[in-house]
């Protein structure tokens, strides 16, 4: 039985452009789409912080070093300059690898480069 668990993760990334008419994906800098092992043409979703919008597109890589971060054709609708997002992709696991298995998290800062980096999700709660 396989299991989609989350593979990667780019936490409160800063959207730099919203292209309406490019034809469609999310420009990711190379570098960003390199630490967190992200693929050109991978499927990704995004969320969007500043306006709660969930949508499901595909990376395409931007220069390495460029802080880019564009959403770009119909999903530009759901993302604009200087939101926060969520990037995220996810994989199939098998039943006896989810032991051992740890995500890969990457947190950025308000120019998209890189701050900290884990494999552990911190659970917070209110209290």
């Amino acid at each position: 039985m396989q299991h989609v668990m989350l593979k990667t993760k780019l936490h409160r990334a800063r959207v730099t452009h919203a292209e309406l008419e490019y034809e469609g994906s999310c420009a990711i800098d190379g570098d960003l789409l390199d630490a967190a092992g992200i693929h050109e043409y991978e499927q990704i979703q995004i969320y969007n912080i500043a306006n709660g919008e969930r949508f499901t597109t595909y990376a395409i890589r931007a220069e390495n070093g460029s802080g880019i971060i564009s959403v770009n054709g119909a999903a530009a609708h759901l993302a604009k300059p200087d939101d926060l997002v969520i990037i995220c992709a996810y994989v199939g696991i098998e039943q006896e690898q989810l032991a051992s298995f740890k995500p890969n998290l990457i947190y950025v800062d308000q120019d998209n480069r890189i701050v900290r980096r884990s494999n552990d999700v911190p659970i917070q709660m209110a209290s």
